[in-house]
């Protein structure tokens, strides 16, 4: 058991890491990275633990700087997933002050523009007593971003729940000898400021991949003092490898051609940027959409448990063994099966919910389930006869109790391809509108037409155009599959009843335009649509138009 010297407070992330890289180790807490590496070269901590690279952010200049001085070698990794939330004295005051740390308020970059334009942001090094001066002071005009813990630690009210979802930071151990190899490592290697040479890029690559040696990441700096280039490379191997030794030997001599150009930084174990917080899932529903879903979890490494009215496994007993509980039934029992199961659910637990409405449902899952209960609704806009998620849309509604499972459910979503729209629940169902119902209602009406005016489907082959037989598709896809599945789309409340009713108004106007032969209203019409939609969107729409009537095109040929 030794100490590890690492950026506090207690709490913070970087505590975190140092806690889940050894959970044995005395945690020195300092205000900030450059106490850190003070406190290991006085020897007050055995090791240093600082961050090197966060997903939103990208590589920490500081750390570098510190490492070209350090005395210490790169040692090991440890990922951990960061979850910030926003916290203050009340959850209702408007915020006019935001303060966190700098590297808390680069990765809300996104966030802050979006929720706060106006407010003003101050980085702090002690956060500590930034809080203590809130608290005493009653600034309730002023949040202050950290993690959950921290935010509760300090006495303060949680205003919003992971604000910067797919973040993770990577940080670095910092020891006295390197580790020996393991068989599966990264050396990381950084050069002086170099003279300009034609061909050193080319060059000094060359000598690591004539030896097979991958190359895990590269960086290029323009060192400031003498405006001269610098490298930093991350390869595959430990540095006493022979292979990674004789490049790193060349490169100095031939390629560089400029003696202790290079400084090896560290040889470690690799590891895996992803930190799970979920073991396992559970689904109530055994339909086929459940099984997909679970079937790309285990991929994952995810353990999965579906439950039905066939399986043996009842929801009752799958609930307790599970971080995560997945409700994926047909709409109408969406409700009743929330309102059966949800109070089941612990505060450590997530509740997802893969339903085609919003409003309603979200409404009683957060009715009947715990305060501590995590909630989120995913509406994957794909079947289950899909091959994978990549580029598919998923329309994502996250709720105030949203938060680090849901995330990591987010971020599986994202991993494997899936289009992400982040909706409210009314824009949700109203969107639902425009791309559920609504198709769904004319393909419908579509085909009633055709049998009251006894057309048949003979006759469609041989007089439509390759324009309209989208519709036509469209109808053969909805009264090929299940009925109740299209039923429940179009009968499920909410905002989307708005557009088909909206559209059968509107369709309305149109005809009445065409039974007066009014040829000039009707252009009227169209132009105003026109500047409504842009064009820039008309003609990526008529690109994918022609790209499917060349389909059509060749399918009807055969």
């Amino acid at each position: 058991m030794g100490s590890i010297a690492t950026i506090g407070p207690e709490g913070s992330h970087a505590w975190q890491a140092a806690r889940q890289y050894d959970p044995l180790a005395t945690i020195v807490v300092c205000p900030h990275m450059t106490a850190v590496f003070e406190a290991f070269h006085r020897g007050e901590a055995d090791q240093a633990l600082v961050p090197v690279y966060n997903t939103r952010e990208g590589h920490s200049r500081e750390f570098f700087e510190h490492m070209r001085a350090a005395k210490g070698r790169w040692i090991g990794n440890t990922v951990l997933a960061i979850h910030l939330s926003l916290g203050g004295l009340d959850q209702t005051t408007p915020v006019r002050t935001i303060i966190a740390k700098s590297t808390s308020l680069r990765q809300c970059r996104d966030y802050l523009v979006s929720r706060f334009p106006d407010a003003t942001l101050i980085a702090v090094n002690d956060l500590e007593q930034a809080v203590r001066e809130i608290i005493e002071q009653r600034l309730a005009d002023r949040a202050v971003i950290d993690t959950e813990e921290v935010l509760k630690r300090f006495g303060l009210v949680l205003r919003e729940r992971e604000i910067t979802p797919y973040n993770s930071t990577r940080f670095a151990v910092i020891g006295h000898e390197l580790p020996p190899a393991t068989g599966y490592d990264a050396t990381a290697v950084t050069t002086e400021p170099l003279k300009d040479r034609v061909g050193i890029l080319y060059e000094l690559l060359g000598e690591f991949s004539s030896r097979g040696i991958n190359l895990l990441d590269m960086q290029t700096e323009t060192d400031p003092a003498s405006q001269k280039l610098r490298f930093f490379f991350e390869m595959e191997g430990h540095a006493a490898d022979p292979a990674v030794a004789e490049a790193l030997s060349r490169v100095e001599r031939l390629v560089v051609q400029e003696r202790d150009a290079l400084r090896v930084l560290g040889s470690y174990p690799r590891l895996d940027m992803r930190t799970k917080r979920i073991k396992n899932f559970g689904f109530i529903g055994s339909g086929d959409m459940s099984l997909w879903f679970a079937q790309r979890l285990a991929s994952e490494g995810y353990e999965t448990l579906v439950t039905g009215r066939a399986t043996e496994l009842r929801p009752e007993q799958m609930i307790p063994q599970v971080d995560v509980v997945v409700i994926c039934v047909p709409i109408s029992a969406t409700e009743a099966t929330i309102r059966r199961y949800g109070p089941l659910l612990r505060d450590d637990q997530a509740l997802i919910l893969l339903a085609g409405a919003a409003e309603n449902i979200l409404e009683t899952a957060l009715a009947h389930t715990a305060a501590g209960v995590e909630v989120l609704l995913v509406h994957n806009l794909w079947g289950p006869k899909a091959a994978t998620m990549k580029d598919k849309n998923a329309s994502v509604v996250r709720t105030p109790r949203s938060g680090v499972l849901c995330s990591e459910f987010e971020s599986f979503l994202y991993k494997h391809g899936a289009r992400i729209c982040i909706d409210s629940a009314p824009q949700h169902d109203l969107m639902m509108g425009v791309s559920q119902k609504l198709p769904t209602a004319i393909s419908i009406a579509l085909a009633m037409t055709l049998q009251e005016k006894a057309i048949t489907p003979e006759a469609i082959e041989g007089h439509s155009t390759l324009t309209s037989l989208y519709s036509i598709l469209s109808m053969a896809r909805v009264h090929i599959q299940n009925a109740r599945t299209y039923g429940e789309i179009l009968a499920s409340p909410g905002e989307g009843r708005a557009i088909a009713h909206a559209f059968a108004a509107n369709l309305l106007r149109v005809l009445d335009l065409a039974d007066k032969s009014d040829i000039e209203g009707l252009c009227s019409l169209i132009e105003t649509n026109r500047g409504y939609l842009t064009d820039d969107f008309l003609r990526n729409r008529m690109r994918q138009a022609l790209e499917v009537d060349k389909t059509l095109g060749r399918v009807i040929s055969r």
